[in-house]
């Protein structure tokens, strides 16, 4: 468990600002992705240990992502017994991410966490989204993509819903909606199980994530269209 004073981090106005950002990055999730390239630099910004910066982030981002993919598998867009392979990569990658996360020393990952967060955004800016691949079949691909993308996910996390999208578009005979609810359910399961990781060492902020979390899913419910 961790010992951080979190109380003495975290004032009422803090909570706020971290609050208004989870509501910002649900808005600019339902528009273009990447909402956490907002909320893990806020997180680190007011000072909070790295560990629990990550474990937190993933309670916010858990929110977001049942939220999304719940309404993707509603509408039919997505369907799990086509993605088991994918579904299972996912969940051992982000596992072995987390726990790789775990043991790597905090000034390593207050180091590496704003360039990963600054490379993904540069992506996020000028990357363009492909063509759908011509390959409607091909599902052992679905092993080296989770595999790759939920131990990044794992590890840090930002942007990898939008890496799903654009990968799955890649790979697959899929539109982008149908890529983007593969991509929104994978994220899920990545977030869920790299979650499970963090709260089993003690490296979850439970109040301030679950108040995150729930601001960020409002912030679709304001996004046009």
């Amino acid at each position: 468990m961790t010992s951080f004073p979190l109380e003495l981090a975290v004032t009422p106005a803090i909570l706020l600002l971290l609050v208004a950002v989870a509501f910002l990055a649900g808005f600019v999730d339902a528009i273009a992705g990447g909402g956490g390239l907002l909320t893990l630099p806020a997180l680190l910004a007011v000072g909070l240990p790295p560990h629990l910066v990550l474990g937190t982030n993933k309670l916010c981002a858990t929110f977001g992502s049942a939220t999304a993919s719940w309404t993707f598998y509603r509408r039919g867009l997505f369907a799990p017994r086509h993605w088991r392979g994918a579904l299972l990569a996912t969940a051992l990658g982000a596992a072995l991410g987390a726990l790789l996360a775990q043991r790597l020393p905090a000034d390593w990952l207050n180091k590496l966490l704003p360039v990963v967060v600054l490379a993904c955004g540069l992506y996020l800016l000028f990357a363009r989204l492909p063509e759908p691949g011509r390959t409607a079949g091909g599902r052992w691909r679905q092993w080296p993509q989770g595999l790759g993308l939920g131990f990044y996910d794992g590890v840090a996390g930002p942007g990898t819903g939008a890496f799903w999208t654009v990968s799955t578009l890649l790979l697959y005979s899929l539109d982008l909606v149908r890529a983007s609810a593969v991509a929104r359910s994978m994220n899920f399961v990545s977030n869920a199980l790299a979650l499970a990781v963090f709260a089993a060492a003690g490296e979850v902020a439970w109040l301030l994530g679950i108040g995150m979390g729930v601001s960020l899913m409002t912030g679709p419910s304001w996004a046009p269209g």
